[in-house]
């Protein structure tokens, strides 16, 4: 029995995005779903029932190179695993490192057994490999975790990306000989960059190696919407239909939705509580900057359509005047906010397939939140 599988309820008969549920061994999913990013065990200043009971979240994701580095997936196991370390009984899914490894650290050096790098804490020299990642993600106990894969920088030549993807699939190879937890789902992350050719060779290799779930990575890295979506509709379509189908990295409204467009089922980012540290809201009627003086006397709450707890007991003049003094409560009630915003923002999606209404859905959200298109 897998530990992770995929029920398709509902396809939205005009545009392809799908309605299901993904199982796993802490709860079901109602996909397609936002989920929050908790780093280093913590969606940054949320409690775990502040995510449950506010932000209505169902799954949380954590970071593999970050754990390792502090407090260590040791430590983390001997507390029983993520679960129980950091209190949350829902589902969790580990990314495995690679993003940060290729982002964080300066020096690195790729070789075919992995790569080796200097800690962006400390200096200190590290190797991780397909092997050693999976018995970090082990140790970590996630439901979910991600196979170790090369993530190209944006751009890279034609030459260089197929030489990554392909190593990536023979990392995916070893991942899934050393990966040994039963209660896990190990996802394959489909690599390529900006070619096509490259996507489709490596969803066909992947898709050959039987993972049970699948992940597009390596877009949303900076290159221009058109570019994104390109690659989205071109990939999308190649992953299992019945399985769970993840892009990584993608959190902004507008990207969300076309994502669900195209059929994908997961998606994460660390937007919203990014947004929040930084005094910015999302609301129905685009992004607002809360420090700014037109908000001084503002008795209205952030979001006149929101009933988060932010929405339903402060104003816009108090979290100004708390944003404005670098008060913690300003971000906590911030990041409240904008996580509630992206995960109701998933389940009006949800209502919407289920109602074949996407696209005009689409429009509508566009047109008020000051998308161009």
């Amino acid at each position: 029995m897998q530990p992770i599988t995929y029920e398709l309820l509902h396809v939205d008969k005009n545009s392809g995005a799908r309605r299901g549920v993904v199982h796993t061994p802490h709860g079901d999913i109602q996909t397609p779903i936002f989920m929050p990013v908790g780093t280093l065990a913590t969606v940054k200043s949320m409690t775990p029932e502040e995510l449950k009971d506010e932000v209505k979240a169902q799954i949380i994701l954590s970071n593999t190179y970050h754990l390792h580095l502090r407090p260590g997936d040791e430590l983390v196991k001997q507390a029983g695993g993520l679960h129980k370390f950091m209190n949350w009984d829902r589902p969790i899914l580990t990314d495995s490192g690679g993003f940060q490894v290729f982002s964080l650290s300066g020096l690195r050096k790729i070789t075919e057994e992995g790569v080796k790098f200097a800690s962006h804490l400390d200096g200190k020299k590290l190797m991780f490999t397909p092997e050693s990642v999976m018995k970090i993600e082990e140790n970590l106990g996630a439901d979910i975790i991600m196979a170790f894969d090369e993530c190209c920088q944006y751009p890279s030549t034609y030459e260089y990306t197929k030489k990554s993807m392909e190593r990536t699939t023979r990392w995916a190879i070893r991942c899934k000989k050393a990966h040994k937890t039963e209660n896990q789902g190990l996802f394959g992350i489909i690599q390529g960059g900006f070619y096509k050719d490259l996507r489709k060779k490596s969803a066909e290799d992947l898709i050959a190696l039987d993972f049970p779930g699948y992940a597009i990575g390596g877009i949303s890295v900076g290159e221009p919407k058109e570019e994104f979506l390109e690659i989205l509709k071109f990939t999308a379509p190649l992953m299992p239909e019945n399985k769970p189908r993840y892009l990584m990295g993608v959190g902004t409204p507008d990207y969300l939705i076309e994502s669900a467009l195209a059929g994908i089922d997961m998606c994460d980012c660390v937007l919203p509580t990014r947004l929040a540290r930084h005094g910015t809201a999302l609301t129905s009627k685009g992004k607002v900057v809360i420090r700014n003086a037109n908000y001084q006397q503002d008795w209205g709450k952030l979001d006149e359509e929101c009933e988060c707890y932010t929405c339903k007991n402060y104003t816009r003049a108090y979290i100004r005047h708390l944003v404005k003094s670098n008060e913690i409560l300003g971000i906590r009630l911030l990041s409240i906010h904008n996580l509630r915003f992206l995960t109701k923002l998933m389940e009006r999606v949800r209502i919407e397939i289920e109602n074949d209404n996407l696209i005009k859905f689409k429009e509508e959200f566009y047109k008020k939140f000051g998308y161009t298109k």
